[in-house]
């Protein structure tokens, strides 16, 4: 029996399961777009907030206070906290710069030894002069990092120094050192430099 000889009612379901599966699949193929379009905004954050940032003389120098993070790509705490940096970002435009510094960056080499930057994130807060008036390492809670920025931002001093939320360790590998751990160990609790 061929499929014309099917009766009416068949052809109709055959056309009708035909519609469906082929919406089925466009549903299926938007999803699977909206899922990698989601996955690399948020690979993309972090790197488009430190290409959007001043470069750090530029912003130690500009007369406003600067927020400092030390990050990297990798870094799962640095992306739990980057909707937070970005907040900041849009809650304080043009009275707070944000500048992001990559760790897997050389550039960053001096920094990283001058303020022993151990795990990250880190962050560092400085006045508008330019001066470092505190710092805080890992994981913040955004209402903690917000009450930090407002108190810079009014030259009050910074509340909740001396906590430290979960970070992600920093190391540095050499040919002599294999993958040993570098100088720079996970959770280490340093101060502000002299």
């Amino acid at each position: 029996m061929g499929r014309l000889d099917l009766p009416a009612d068949s052809q109709a379901m055959d056309s009708r399961d035909r519609v469906i599966a082929m919406a089925l699949a466009s549903i299926a193929a938007v999803l699977a777009v909206v899922v990698l379009w989601t996955r690399s905004l948020s690979n993309q954050g972090l790197e488009a907030l430190a290409h959007a940032s001043l470069p750090l003389d530029k912003a130690l120098s500009n007369g406003r206070p600067t927020l400092v993070e030390f990050y990297a790509d990798w870094c799962q705490v640095c992306h739990q906290m980057e909707p937070t940096m970005a907040q900041l970002k849009q809650n304080h435009r043009g009275g707070l710069d944000l500048v992001l510094l990559n760790v897997e960056n050389p550039l960053w080499e001096q920094e990283l030894e001058q303020f022993q930057v151990r795990g990250i994130p880190t962050f560092l807060f400085y006045d508008a002069d330019g001066s470092v008036q505190g710092r805080a390492v890992g994981l913040l809670p955004p209402e903690q990092l917000e009450a930090m920025v407002a108190a810079l931002l009014q030259d009050a001093p910074l509340p909740f120094l001396n906590n430290q939320g979960v970070t992600s360790a920093i190391g540095k590998a050499t040919p002599d050192q294999g993958t040993a751990a570098g100088p720079r160990s996970h959770g280490e609790r340093v101060g502000v430099p002299e």
